[in-house]
């Protein structure tokens, strides 16, 4: 089964992959399709307020910021690892559930990049959001480092998250049945 759907510009379809019996979700996935990420963060450049610095967790959002900072001539941007890395000293972290991935995991952030973030504007940046713990998660580190969040920005919103206020999103992404079809509220 598959959604199709129009991004940035561009039609994609999505395969409609099962999260549990009574859930279904259509999977974004930017990993490899240079276009669709050079048109996304292209919008969602459009749409962002003035920040300092970008801020996503590893792994989906890592090329959509990289092409946004690119761009927009960005030097640095932040990334939240998904385990510490022997580079990284003074570690923040937060914990973060996401309904793509299974278990408890955390996102971690070296204190290098948080000084950078302290007192900045600070755009934080994913994929897609469903749940909103990946975006919670980054807000939570961001806050540690002393950072101030200008803004939350998705490629799609999933879900209830259609009717947040608080992200600024480029498409509705619906929920769907077992058999393909939207599910409704």
């Amino acid at each position: 089964m598959k959604y199709k759907m129009n991004v940035a510009g561009l039609e994609r379809e999505l395969p409609i992959c099962k999260v549990t019996d009574d859930l279904y979700i259509g999977a974004f996935v930017i990993f490899g399709d240079a276009e669709l990420t050079v048109a996304c963060a292209r919008e969602l450049l459009k749409k962002a307020p003035e920040y300092d610095y970008l801020i996503t967790a590893e792994a989906k959002g890592i090329p959509l910021i990289h092409e946004m900072a690119r761009q927009r001539g960005d030097k640095f941007y932040v990334l939240a690892r998904k385990k510490p890395k022997l580079y990284m000293q003074e570690v923040f972290e937060a914990e973060v559930s996401s309904i793509t991935t299974a278990g408890e995991q955390k996102l971690y952030l070296d204190a290098a990049d948080a000084r950078k973030m302290e007192g900045k504007r600070i755009l934080i940046v994913d994929d897609v959001v469903s749940t909103g713990e990946s975006l919670a998660a980054l807000e939570k580190l961001v806050n540690k480092a002393g950072g101030n969040i200008v803004g939350k920005m998705t490629i799609l919103a999933e879900g209830d998250a259609q009717s947040r206020d608080d992200i600024i999103y480029l498409e509705k992404l619906p929920l769907f049945n077992s058999d393909g079809s939207i599910k409704k509220d």
